[in-house]
């Protein structure tokens, strides 16, 4: 039982640091796969030999699989999450910094705030949870409203404006995914789920990637190495690692204790921009994270609290009907 439960925590402390570093990282790896790589062709085949890895292991290990609805289901949550979530950073950074990138998909927490419905009742009756709302926002747009020298935007900023407005088209997508997984789960084991949703998402990449001509003047034997590496740990640990821990901690963990992956992804992008990627560290992208984070610090604090609450109130209910 002891040894279990070590396995256990050891387990929740490795899929935590995959969350916190693997996926800051994956910010710089994209950079340097996009190189070489187009986009949507790059994720498209990521997701699709992710997902066929899984699938075919699962297949080999003898599980039943999935009926029409629960692959519905986890088609659905692939699209929003991966190829709209995603996708939508490895499409901006070719106009923005990795670091950059990170920072603005730090706000995601606000998106599930603003859209998850059914506790609407709760966040807008909270003071605290509404002023974090508001901090996070001015945070976002004082990253986005400011270019490096701190002044107003230039002409070369139309393209900040556009990558920064497609990865928050794209977080809202991936918080969409997010709570239509939560509300709505398929049947499906959680890995034969993550073979699905990679693999749906792999093919719709696929398809934009097709009829939008990225590739047409692209050929596999111009792919210099970088992005080729880059490619593969995106591969690797971006869609199987810290993605299959993303989805194991969703089962386990209060969804506040989870997000605070979004404290440590940017640092750990901003950092290896910095060192790797020669990225330049502005006054204005230092500040706008500051603000965004204590936004979401108020945020997820008073989710916590919540969460918590109700967490102790369930095991009262348990206690008591154990005693009786």
């Amino acid at each position: 039982m002891h040894t279990s439960i070590s396995n256990s925590k050891s387990l929740v402390i490795l899929a935590f640091a995959a969350i916190y570093i693997i996926w800051g990282s994956t910010y710089l790896a994209i950079l340097f796969a996009i190189a070489g790589i187009p986009p949507f062709l790059m994720s498209g085949l990521r997701f699709l030999a992710a997902g066929v890895i899984l699938y075919l292991w699962k297949t080999w290990k003898g599980e039943m699989q999935p009926d029409f609805n629960s692959f519905g289901r986890n088609a659905i949550c692939g699209i929003l999450l991966l190829a709209g979530g995603t996708v939508s950073v490895t499409w901006a950074e070719q106009y923005l910094s990795s670091s950059l990138a990170a920072i603005i998909v730090t706000a995601v927490p606000f998106w599930f705030i603003v859209l998850d419905k059914q506790k609407w009742s709760f966040y807008f009756s909270n003071k605290i949870i509404i002023a974090g709302l508001l901090i996070g926002f001015i945070g976002v747009a004082i990253l986005v409203g400011f270019n490096r020298s701190g002044h107003s935007m230039s002409q070369s900023g139309d393209k900040l404006w556009l990558g920064a407005s497609i990865i928050i088209v794209g977080s809202i997508a991936w918080t969409s995914g997010s709570l239509f997984s939560k509300y709505n789960p398929a049947k499906s084991s959680m890995l034969m789920s993550a073979s699905m949703q990679l693999l749906a998402a792999g093919f719709f990449c696929m398809v934009v990637s097709i009829f939008s001509g990225e590739a047409r003047n692209f050929s596999f034997a111009q792919v210099s190495l970088s992005a080729w590496l880059g490619f593969a740990y995106l591969m690797v640990m971006g869609s199987l690692v810290a993605y299959l821990s993303y989805l194991w901690l969703l089962r386990i963990k209060p969804i506040a204790i989870i997000s605070t992956y979004v404290y440590v992804n940017p640092v750990v992008a901003l950092l290896l921009g910095a060192l790797i990627a020669g990225e330049r560290i502005t006054v204005v992208q230092v500040a706008a994270l500051i603000v965004i984070l204590i936004g979401v610090l108020l945020v997820n604090n008073a989710r916590f609290n919540n969460s918590s609450k109700k967490f102790a109130f369930k095991q009262l209910k348990k206690y008591d009907k154990n005693c009786a």
